[in-house]
């Protein structure tokens, strides 16, 4: 199982801390931050870029493919529920684009499992499934 905390004292700039490494997030300076680090959808978005990166590599590992290099950039959006193919509705709703981009040799048949291994990382499975949340938030006296 996987915890991070997160602890913000002044301003917008918080110290995010998995146990074993310490980073840091915030935001823009036209959103009252400092820009020291990136933003909360900066942060998801390099979740999942790292994940497809790795589960590529370690897919070919496995297959004995040779794979180059592997560079994936996702960019984050909401647009109309009515610009979804297949989504019926009003309101706007999350977009996530990628563009992966794969360095090798391949023949056809690596190609199109390669194209498919690139939807299977379990941070894109997580947010395509959707997420079950559990909330509790406490209080303690200043």
């Amino acid at each position: 199982m996987a915890t991070i905390t997160a602890e913000m004292k002044q301003g917008m700039v918080v110290k995010i801390n998995d146990g074993r490494h310490t980073w840091i997030g915030d935001e823009p300076v036209d959103a009252k931050g400092t820009d020291m680090g990136p933003n909360p959808y900066e942060l998801l978005l390099s979740s999942l870029a790292a994940c497809t990166c790795i589960t590529m590599r370690l897919y070919a590992d496995h297959k004995g493919i040779k794979l180059d290099a592997i560079s994936a950039e996702y960019s984050h959006d909401k647009v109309d529920v009515s610009e979804i193919p297949g989504r019926e509705g009003t309101g706007k709703v999350d977009r996530i684009r990628s563009k992966i981009n794969i360095v090798g040799d391949f023949d056809e048949a690596q190609r199109k499992r390669l194209t498919d291994i690139a939807g299977r990382c379990p941070v894109h499975k997580t947010l395509a499934n959707g997420v079950f949340l559990v909330d509790a938030v406490s209080f303690d006296a200043k």
